[in-house]
């Protein structure tokens, strides 16, 4: 009765949502305004806290960083027009532009925007560490800077100190968490600074209903031009909505309403895309599909720490029954039926392709054999009656846990799905409470070492959700940070990413894609391989 209930309610959206092409586009307001839908919210606007994608791209329109990555992963001066590496590659010195101002603001004298300075740098690196500020992102910075390792020279030029040389330092600077930020706008909102927020970025924040919208204008004293020597943004403003389940989301997109969604809900990509990755022909001239690779891995992780009473007590201690688990995933199959060919099979290491470390192409990973998985389980001794292994999951990933535990099931692993809210499994995961359970790691740089930094036994979750401990791993990990030789540290990457993979801490299950369905008006929307929401550039026609 409930199946022949959901294939009518579907029956009746699909139709729904197809008459949809016929409508009239409703009047259009002259001003030129990108709207899109947050569906998870946005939990912030302060860049301290900018651990998730949903608040990234909204921190990305406010903020300007020190330096930044182009759509080829290089990185590209931004505030700081240029820079110098010591010899001992330990101490950096930054030239910072002089025409960069933050937004407009009482706080500031006249409420005009006064002029961005070294020391407001300092001040924005130096708050990430904080420990009353509590910053999400305070790892980033562990263990690398010298005391004071950030100083303004000038008001135009900052030293940075390191500890030791790290390679990614440049990378760990283009993070939305190294955004700069108005002292004196910051300590006067304290944590209400989440939701009054002032920065140099392209755009200004002007109002935030929460669970309703968010408005963000063009900043009309922007620092930045194109090649024409035309003033960036072209768009005149920013709406973000917050409407919480995707099929009222996909209805807003085609009703014109949104310029674009980010993702297509597993409830009707089968509508929309062919198994191939293509669109149907029903939908080829009504709207744009646009996909790339970019960093992130989607992965089960499995919590490893043999100190655990809850490892201690599941079968997945067993490093067999983990490799047993890994070959019995038919991952080309899972992204053909599960995904419509929207990723790559993670047949290799950890670490997705697109880095110059090439981990993809040298490292040796899982393909889909089951005997040799049913061999392994034997191996372990797993009793699946007595021994029931529960994968933790959030809603819009549930069919794809059911898939992977009907594989697992099928080799003789018995496996329980457990639906959960995401700020339980978060929550969870980082208490060293979940055992198997649901993941993803995008990279916050274009480096392989901010996904072995994952798995770095010193490193507490995030971002090692796994608990993993090797000291082999550990040795190579420490070696890699004081390489400054490219090729001798990418082959160090590929070691380690080699010898997680055999221990098999977590389930590699595909390398990502980003797609995105885009009105037809829309050109110039080109997000980079971190997917972030790039719209300096952006124009609606």
């Amino acid at each position: 009765m409930r199946k022949e209930f959901v294939f009518l309610n579907k029956i009746i959206w699909i139709a729904v949502i197809l008459c949809c092409f016929s409508c009239k586009d409703p009047i259009k307001n002259k001003k030129k305004v990108f709207t899109y839908n947050e569906s998870t919210g946005i939990a912030t606007l302060d860049p301290a806290f900018a651990k998730n994608q949903s608040i990234m791209w909204a921190v990305h329109q406010l903020y300007n960083t020190l330096v930044e990555i182009d759509s080829n992963l290089n990185i590209v001066p931004s505030i700081a027009k240029s820079w110098e590496i010591s010899e001992d590659r330990k101490v950096y010195i930054f030239h910072l532009r002089d025409s960069i101002f933050f937004h407009d603001h009482p706080l500031f004298k006249n409420g005009k925007g006064r002029k961005l300075v070294a020391d407001d740098v300092v001040f924005s690196l130096n708050r990430i560490q904080d420990k009353q500020v509590a910053s999400s992102g305070a790892w980033i910075f562990n263990n690398r800077m010298e005391v004071n390792g950030f100083k303004a020279l000038n008001d135009s030029t900052l030293e940075l100190k390191l500890i030791r040389p790290f390679q990614p330092i440049l990378g760990i600077l283009s993070m939305q968490y190294c955004s700069i930020v108005p002292r004196e706008i910051v300590n006067h909102y304290g944590k209400d600074f989440r939701n009054n927020p002032c920065g140099t970025g392209p755009f200004k924040f002007i109002s935030w209903d929460e669970g309703e919208a968010m408005i963000l204008h063009k900043n009309e004293h922007y620092w930045e031009q194109d090649a024409h020597q035309t003033k960036l943004p072209y768009i005149d403003a920013i709406k973000v909505s917050f409407f919480d389940n995707k099929a009222t989301e996909f209805l807003q997109f085609r009703q014109n309403k949104l310029s674009f969604i980010n993702d297509i809900d597993p409830s009707f990509k089968d509508e929309i895309l062919a198994k191939n990755g293509t669109l149907r022909k029903e939908w080829a001239n009504k709207l744009q599909l646009k996909k790339h690779p970019y960093l992130n891995t989607e992965y089960m992780g499995i919590l490893v720490d043999e100190s655990n009473p809850l490892v201690q007590a599941s079968p997945t201690k067993s490093k067999a029954l983990r490799q047993a688990m890994n070959y019995a995933i038919n991952r080309p199959q899972l992204m053909m039926y599960m995904r419509n060919s929207i990723g790559i099979p993670a047949e290799a290491g950890f670490v997705p392709g697109g880095l110059p470390s090439r981990n993809t192409e040298l490292v040796k990973g899982y393909h889909y054999d089951p005997d040799k998985s049913r061999l392994l389980l034997k191996e372990s001794g797993y009793i699946p009656s007595k021994q029931p292994v529960k994968l933790l999951t959030v809603a819009i990933y549930a069919d794809i846990a059911s898939f992977i535990a009907r594989q697992l099931e099928e080799v003789g692993i018995n496996v329980q799905v457990e639906v959960v809210q995401k700020s339980l499994l978060l929550e969870q995961t980082a208490k060293s409470q979940a055992l198997f359970f649901r993941a993803s790691w995008i990279a916050d740089y274009p480096d392989a070492e901010n996904y072995m930094t994952m798995f770095y036994s010193k490193n507490p979750a995030p971002p090692n959700y796994t608990r993993y401990k090797n000291p082999d791993f550990d040795i190579l990990y420490e070696k890699a940070l004081q390489e400054t030789n490219d090729s001798i540290r990418y082959d160090l990457y590929r070691k380690m990413d080699q010898i997680v993979i055999d221990d098999a801490p977590i389930l590699p299950l595909w390398y990502d894609m980003a797609i995105h369905l885009v009105q037809n008006n829309i050109s110039g929307f080109s997000p980079n391989a971190l997917n972030l929401l790039e719209l300096r550039k952006c124009k609606i026609n």
